[in-house]
This record gives structure tokens, sequence and C-alpha cells, in this order.
């Protein structure tokens, strides 16, 4: 075969959903970080603080709800890996509450979970309330004292060894998402300064981007953080073009662990490259998919995914025949595991 019906054979399988451009990755020819397997599990802690008044507090019940039905019902997460720290910890009709979203509350519910979780699981914290505090003084409005992002931090310092996803979604909450970047993170903040301090209308365009994966836009089957931070951001900018509004909230993100938060994360900025290989789903066969080996070859697949992001993101590091006789087997790779997987019961 010529290089160029190669090139073309070669083009044709990369367009298959789940392998369109994605950021370039570190030079090191890879991350440790989020590396899903079969065995990986996923833990999600939504964190719903104090309203201020009744009516904010019903539209974050009903964020907290969606949030909680979208993920069991739509990404595989059984109840058990949902944990819901509500408010006050007062009971939602049909919403279990965990705990109330006090600082010590918050604490013990994580450190409780450090004992649940293995090397390499996945845990995210969504975040939903207000915020408020300067440069340096940023924090989360708790029921009693409000926490800081370094209280935080702290307390997420026993996940050495976790993949960690952090999407605060509150006012002023800058500051706050800053103390929590570290390397391996992935961290997004709905504003990029204290001055921001209205109640962002990015949560509600997040919770739009999971419902029936909107958000994929690669459509791969999955949504990546990267995917949903673009898809909420990009619909908060729409809706102030929209009303004819300067915008009073920034979404930004962070994923190199330098607290240097980007606005357009990808393919140009430092930021975003975990972000796209960061996947909200746990890995789940189709309804249909009986066989026990469905999760595992699914599994797979989703690995020689990421081989293929990795090495076409890194082609400048290859002489070109090297870099063609890489990708070539790793698609090949990815279509016999494709079709074994298509042929289970």
């Amino acid at each position: 075969m010529s290089r160029f019906a190669r090139a073309a054979w070669l083009i044709t399988l990369m367009s298959l959903p789940g392998l369109a451009p994605q950021a370039q990755l570190p030079a090191d020819e890879g991350t440790p970080w989020f590396q899903q397997t079969a065995a990986t599990d996923k833990h999600v802690v939504i964190i719903t603080g104090a309203a201020a008044s009744p009516e904010i507090g019903e539209r974050f019940q009903g964020w907290t709800r969606d949030l909680h039905s979208i993920l069991q019902n739509s990404y595989g997460y059984n109840a058990d890996n949902i944990r819901v720290l509500f408010d006050a910890g007062q009971d939602i009709d049909g919403l279990p509450v965990t705990a109330s979203s006090r600082a010590d509350d918050i604490a013990d519910v994580l450190s409780a979970l450090q004992s649940d979780v293995s090397a390499g699981d996945q845990v995210t914290l969504l975040m939903i309330g207000h915020g408020s505090g300067t440069f340096g003084a940023a924090k989360f409005n708790n029921v009693g004292p409000d926490m800081t992002g370094s209280d935080l931090a702290a307390m997420l310092a026993g996940f050495a060894e976790q993949d960690i996803v952090i999407i605060n979604t509150t006012s002023a909450s800058f500051e706050f998402s800053r103390e929590l970047s570290a390397l391996g993170r992935v961290v997004v903040s709905a504003t990029r300064s204290p001055s921001e301090r209205y109640d962002p209308i990015f949560p509600g365009y997040m919770i739009e981007g999971l419902q029936d994966h909107t958000a994929d836009l690669d459509r791969n089957g999955r949504v990546s953080v990267l995917e949903l931070f673009n898809y909420s951001r990009g619909r908060v900018a729409g809706w102030y073009d929209e009303q004819g509004r300067l915008a009073t909230e920034n979404a930004v993100l962070d994923d190199t662990g330098d607290g240097l938060f980007a606005r357009e994360p990808g393919a140009s900025q430092a930021d975003g490259l975990l972000a796209e290989i960061a996947y909200i789903d746990m890995i789940v066969p189709e309804q249909q998919k009986t066989s026990p080996q469905a999760r595992v070859i699914r599994a797979d697949m989703q690995s020689i995914e990421r081989e293929i992001f990795i090495l076409r993101n890194q082609k400048q590091n290859y002489l070109e025949d090297e870099y063609w006789r890489r990708l070539e087997a790793l698609l090949i790779d990815l279509a016999t595991q494709t079709r074994t997987y298509n042929a289970l019961p």
C-alpha cells in the first residue's frame, strides 16, 4: 500500500466516533492519571451549600436532584457511588441525602470515602451554592462556619492515589478553586475573579450538557470534563450575547496544577490536556450486551483510543514512517476489539 493510500485509509479510520482531534498531551508520551480500566471505580460527591433565599434554595435543590438522577440513570453510577451533602442535611423527597454541607460533615464524608476507594479510582466533586471573599480569603458558603479553599484542599490530601475532578459552580469561585489546583487534578471554576460575585448560570448549562450526553461533541458516547466545560462555557457566553449584556461570569479550567486557569483550554493552551481524557461516565456496556466480557473489552477499546490520542498529539516526536507504523497498529487493534465487542451477545 502506498504512503498516500495508507494515509487515506488511516484518516478514514480516525474519523470513527471518539477519534476527533484532541489537545496535545505531554511530551513524555503519556500521563499516569485518568487511565480507566475495567476495575476502575468512580465516585461523585455533590456539595450543595446554604441558599440566600427560599427561591434560590429551590433552584439549588433542583440542580442537586437533576445531577443525582442523571449520573445514576445515564452515566452508570450506583446510588452508593453518589454522596449528596445538602444544605443543613434536611431530607429531599426522593433524593438520598448523605449529610449536611457543613464543613465538618464534608470532612467526615471525604475521610470515610478514602476507605472506599482504590488506587486509580476517580473522585469528582460537584459544588453548588454561593461563594464569597476577596483574594486570599475566598469561601464556600456553608451552614455554619464557611469553608475556605485551603480547608477543602486539606480534606483532599488523603486522595493522593486517586484521580480528582472538582467543578466549582459557585459565585466568586476562582480564588477558592485556585487553592485546589494540584498536579493530576482537573479543576473547573465558574468564575475567573472575586469580582464575579453574581450567582452563575453555569451549573444549569452544565446539567444541560450532561443530559442525553449533549456535551459529547466527538460522539464517542462519553462526556469528558473538557467537553462539558466547553459546552457549558459556550452556552453561558451565548446567553449573555442574546441578552445584550456584558458577561458577569467567565468559566476557567486548570489541569496542570499551576493555578493558572485558562478560559479556552485545549490544543493551543497548556490546560485542557488532562480534562479531555477525564470522563464523567463509568465504563458501562450497552444495555443489550449480556456477556461478562463486554465491560472488559469496552475498557480495552477506550484504552486503545487513549493511546491513539497520545500518539497522534506527539506526532512531531517521531519519524514519519515510525509514526504511521505505530498508528496503524493501534487502529487495527482498535478495529479488532470493536469487532469482537460488537459480536458479543
